[in-house]
């Protein structure tokens, strides 16, 4: 009996991340244990590759310590705040995707947003509004942009057709 306990005790373990990899990383753990070679997963669809120091929850089979599973990599340095039910993916720099209440919010953290081999990009039943910037379509800016060929005066040109 005092076996199984033994190894029921090693089957879970949380640490710290001190290195990580593509697929593996090492961790500290109790008393400063240091686990090298830990499987990572990740949930199909989705990569991160977290910080140094980031906390790691650890699974062992049959608490066998020479394999052990990082199963969840967390880090509260870079969480945000969030109601309940909301959702977002963001990073350590201040990029953020939120699911919110009152919408879906992107925020760039201060860099580019790129559209990439998306043929079209449809908008439906709804309006783009741009605040403090411009639109800017193969070279031809939208508020730059002149006409020539017009006739002088006060009048206003038709809707588009």
């Amino acid at each position: 009996m005092q076996q199984i306990w033994a190894r029921l005790q090693l089957l879970f373990a949380h640490g710290v991340a001190t290195l990580v990899g593509a697929d593996r990383v090492q961790a500290r753990v109790l008393d400063n244990e240091v686990l090298n070679n830990l499987a990572r997963v990740e949930p199909y669809g989705f990569s991160y590759r977290p910080q140094p120091g980031a906390q790691v929850y650890l699974a062992f089979p049959g608490g066998d310590r020479s394999y052990g599973v990082a199963l969840v990599i967390g880090d509260k340095r870079y969480q945000i705040e969030l109601q309940a039910g909301e959702v977002a993916l963001h990073d350590d720099i201040g990029h953020v995707i939120k699911l919110g209440r009152d919408g879906i919010a992107v925020d760039g953290g201060g860099h580019d947003l790129t559209i990439t081999n998306a043929p079209t990009v449809i908008v439906n039943d709804g309006d783009v509004h741009v605040s403090g910037g411009d639109i800017v379509a193969d070279g031809i800016s939208l508020k730059q942009h002149v006409h020539g060929n017009v006739q002088p005066g006060s009048g206003d040109t038709d809707l588009p057709h």
